[in-house]
């Protein structure tokens, strides 16, 4: 409950930001995956940007439709669906995430850079842990939260 907590309470510094900008979390997840990873594969960044496959195809048809993501088929298999952001969707990622960066300031100062800090390596551990093949992964889950303090 308290990495819910934890996500909420950061969403709700983003969100007015997205929402001023036309955009939903998802619809911001997916222009931020595509604008470090370049062209990726529908399921690739179904995987990277953790939206299930049904969910992001109509978020992609959204941004498609708002001419800020493009999508291809494979020339090497048709059934492969590509994407990519359009120069609008790169103008937008670069409007929005400079906005962002105040929003980051502020909860730095707010919560310190060492705590934040501790924060980020503990997010860092977490999706490590996702990377892992599941084998094992229930000891390193275990490993990983005997580091993390409890709430009090």
């Amino acid at each position: 409950m308290a990495l819910l907590r934890a996500r909420e309470i950061t969403m709700s510094y983003f969100r007015p930001l997205l929402k001023a900008h036309g955009l939903t979390e998802q619809q911001w997840r997916v222009i931020r995956v595509l604008q470090e990873y370049g062209d990726l594969e529908f399921h690739e960044l179904s995987r990277v940007a953790w939206i299930q496959p049904p969910s992001l195809t109509g978020i992609l048809t959204r941004l498609e439709r708002a001419a800020l993501v493009r999508r291809t088929r494979s020339a090497t298999d048709q059934r492969r669906l590509h994407l990519s952001l359009t120069r609008t969707g790169l103008r937008r990622f670069d409007t929005v995430s400079g906005e962002a960066e105040a929003l980051y300031r502020q909860i730095e100062r707010q919560l310190g850079r060492p705590q934040l800090a501790s924060l980020m390596n503990t997010l860092r551990e977490f999706d490590r842990m996702a990377a892992q093949p599941a084998a094992g992964g229930k000891r390193r889950a275990r490993q990983a939260m005997a580091r993390v303090p409890r709430a009090q």
